[in-house]
């Protein structure tokens, strides 16, 4: 499922997660090998949460007051982005609150049970009942659970559950992956910088963005650029240069035989300008537009523009056209998802066939594509000024998730998100990116319930359905979220 790699340009700190089990010290010295045992099963949850591109701080097995203060601190020290807490057996809630509490971060509990049962003939026939109670013990994570989650929601604590077993169990493996995955989108969101290039297409009210908001919610820095500075940019790329960014659109791109020499030098020219702008201000995303005078060296700097945003987005900088900032945020978080993110709108319905048709005039996220992407030459952008070269892909047939950050009415951001299938058939051979979408409940519930949230026009479609990653993340963002369909 993975499609890009993480924007060499970004070089964050790994996304920190936590890990602590509770006990109580009082058992240890009555149960014998209680407290190894435990350590054991707490190895074990450290080896579903370990893996690359995360940082596990493992604080191991807090049992009593004073060590939960020490941790409190040293997971702060630490800056972990959300904490998992494993509840190995009984264990007092103020061995629990002064953890989290200092931290301030989301608390994942997992109640994880050794196993699908005791095994209750076993168990009985043990004949020392210490013996038996040690056993039980190292079984009974389900006992503390009411107690620290009243203590919790007495101190205003927000939480989540995970119930299940230590071992074998898939429920558990795809939720603790799901919050990892939310947590590192979350991470790379909050050190993401996102450039504005340009300004907004004047009169889409929808796509007009509250910057500081977006700040807020997400994090990262956006960056306002200038066109004049890409235009500066072209001016200084060689010859050799070009030629060495023509040979790779015809390694990438299916370029079609009618596409202009010509076109494909300033393209070249562009995309490597483009380039050196994104390492200039290390960013992660942008958002453009740029009218132009039709006499603007700035105009022929944009209408040049497409091929090498494309080459950006499919390696992890995803590029929205328009100024649409709450779309190019979906781009990144469907991207930093592993699955791609291509910029898209709605471009009529086909109800013979029950499907939308979707896409936009470029650029495409050419790594999640069916194919081969085509490269066109148009004789005139719609709606814009200039002229040049665009990019023609499908996104690749099978299930898709949609995914649209909106701005509402109250002032906040939500997210609205729908599983959907890529279907094969005939799309507008227009030169934009173009897809037929089969959605749930049919396209005219379908379309009824996405337009009822008031989302800006545009969204972004990913491969695979990942609803589940996308309602965590809204989660530790604080973001209301809704599956439409």
């Amino acid at each position: 499922m993975n499609v890009t790699a993480p924007s060499s340009t970004q070089a964050n700190p790994l996304p920190c997660v936590g890990l602590f089990a509770i006990g109580l010290d009082a058992y240890w010295p009555q149960f014998v090998g209680l407290k190894q045992r435990l350590e054991a099963n707490l190895a074990l949850v450290a080896g579903q949460i370990e893996r690359p591109g995360i940082n596990l701080v493992n604080l191991g097995l807090v049992d009593n007051p004073r060590r939960a203060a020490e941790a409190g601190h040293q997971f702060r020290q630490a800056d972990v982005d959300l904490i998992f807490l494993y509840v190995s057996t009984y264990a007092l809630s103020a061995t629990v609150l002064p953890v989290v509490r200092r931290a301030k971060v989301p608390v994942i509990i997992l109640n994880l049970s050794p196993g699908a049962a005791l095994d209750y003939a076993k168990f009985n026939a043990m004949r020392d009942r210490t013996a038996m109670t040690g056993e039980w013990l190292a079984w009974c994570s389900a006992c503390p659970m009411p107690e620290i989650a009243n203590v919790f929601n007495r101190c205003g604590i927000t939480f989540h559950q995970i119930t299940g077993m230590l071992e074998n169990d898939a429920h558990v493996r795809t939720h603790i992956g799901q919050w990892l995955d939310a947590a590192r989108v979350a991470h790379v969101m909050a050190h993401n910088r996102l450039g504005l290039m340009g300004h907004y297409y004047c009169g889409m009210l929808d796509i007009y963005s509250d910057l500081t908001l977006h700040t807020a919610i997400f994090g990262g820095h956006i960056e306002m650029l200038e066109v004049d500075e890409l235009t500066g940019l072209r001016a200084g790329v060689s010859n050799a240069d070009i030629r060495q960014r023509m040979a790779a659109f015809h390694e990438t791109f299916d370029v079609q035989a009618d596409c202009p020499e010509a076109e494909l030098q300033r393209a070249a020219r562009t995309s490597v300008a483009l380039d050196r702008l994104v390492a200039r201000h290390e960013l992660g995303s942008m958002a453009y537009y740029h009218m132009g005078m039709r006499s603007d060296a700035n105009e022929d700097t944009i209408s040049s523009i497409i091929l090498g945003n494309s080459l950006l987005t499919a390696r992890g900088i995803p590029v929205a056209g328009e100024m649409e900032i709450a779309n190019v945020q979906a781009m990144k978080i469907m991207d930093t998802f592993g699955v791609g993110g291509s910029f898209t709108e709605y471009y009529g319905v086909d109800f013979n066939d029950d499907i939308i048709l979707m896409g936009h005039d470029g650029p495409g996220h050419i790594a999640i594509a069916e194919g081969k992407t085509k490269v066109r030459p148009l004789q005139v952008y719609h709606g814009k000024v200039g002229h040049g070269l665009s990019v023609e892909m499908s996104v690749k047939h099978g299930p898709v998730t949609m995914l649209s950050v909106v701005q509402t009415a109250g002032g906040k951001l939500k997210l609205i998100y729908a599983h959907c299938e890529s279907v094969p058939g005939p799309i507008l051979e227009i030169g934009n990116t173009n897809s037929r979408y089969k959605v749930p409940g049919g396209v005219r519930h379908f379309m009824e319930a996405w337009i009822a949230h008031g989302p800006a026009h545009h969204c972004a479609v990913g491969l695979g359905h990942i609803g589940g990653k996308i309602e965590t993340l809204g989660y530790l963002l604080g973001l209301e979220t809704h599956q439409v369909g």
